[in-house]
């Protein structure tokens, strides 16, 4: 199933048309929608709860969260656990329940590695800033840079505020007990869709494209999906990449020639890997 929009329609107005043609299609009554905090905004949200979807979404944390301070409030001095997941219930209210909205969860995971980037990428970050306000060099975008006026200085407030979230990721979800290690692997698991988008959009060229005509767009779309459609039967046979794959059959070629009435056929002999892979594949 193929869903093309025009190219002003805002997310808000494509996301539930495409699963609604998706449950259709399948006969489906439910679909747990699995998104990154920076692909749904807050009106694809409540969007997804006023059509009674199940979800798991990344959440953006602007704020340290109560859990996370009443554990270091009880933990003075510790470090967070690597892998320490924090809950938090999130009844729904009233009205929502009226409009037929689920109650929530947000779990809120720390990772050490996590931690580690995030707080590599803000020292840099400060650094940059604290060269600008000395004027070593010129003031570009930075978020730690203060302006007030004419005067520069560096948003301590807003380091502390950083450096404290560090390692934290929130991810919210409807669906009915839940547990974090289903939560968070669903969540994860996204990594796979966005090597399927990373592929259909460049090595299967699906764009840039210049059509106009409505039925000349949903055809070069429906021949990328099907081209990645074939592209995963390929991996999910041989094991292989599709790039592993087409760069090593590339290489080989079958000649036909010519020769007063008979035809000779001239082929270099295939290595033991590609063949065995050409034989899961047929």
């Amino acid at each position: 199933m193929v869903e093309a929009f025009e190219g002003n329609k805002a997310e808000t107005k494509t996301m539930l048309p495409v699963i609604r043609s998706f449950m259709a299609a399948h006969d489906l009554r439910d679909v747990t929608v699995v998104a990154d905090a920076g692909m749904i905004s807050d009106a694809n949200q409540n969007a997804i709860e006023d059509a009674k979807l199940s979800f798991i979404l990344g959440t953006k944390i602007p704020e340290l969260p109560y859990v996370v301070k009443k554990w270091r409030t009880n933990h003075s001095g510790e470090d967070i656990p690597d892998g320490h997941v924090f809950t938090q219930p999130w009844p729904a209210t009233q009205a929502q329940k009226a409009k037929g909205r689920r109650d929530k969860v947000i779990y809120y995971q720390y990772k050490a590695d996590r931690a580690r980037r995030t707080l590599r990428g803000i020292d840099e970050q400060v650094a940059k800033a604290e060269k600008a306000v000395a004027g070593k060099v010129a003031v570009k975008r930075n978020r730690f840079i203060k302006l007030t006026g004419t005067t520069k200085s560096v948003n301590r407030d807003l380091e502390a505020k950083a450096r404290d979230l560090a390692g934290l990721k929130g991810y919210t979800t409807n669906i009915q007990n839940p547990t974090p290690e289903f939560v968070i692997g669903a969540y994860h698991n996204l990594w796979r869709i966005e090597k399927s988008f990373r592929m259909s959009k460049h090595d299967l060229q699906a764009r840039p494209i210049y059509h106009h005509k409505r039925e000349s767009i949903d055809a070069h779309l429906t021949i990328v999906f099907a081209a990645l459609a074939v592209s995963r039967f390929i991996e999910d046979c041989t094991g292989w990449s599709i790039k592993k794959f087409v760069q090593t059959a590339r290489r080989y070629r079958t000649v036909q020639i010519r020769a007063d009435h008979r035809i000779l056929t001239a082929e270099d002999p295939l290595p033991t890997d590609l063949r065995d892979a050409l034989a899961q594949i047929t």
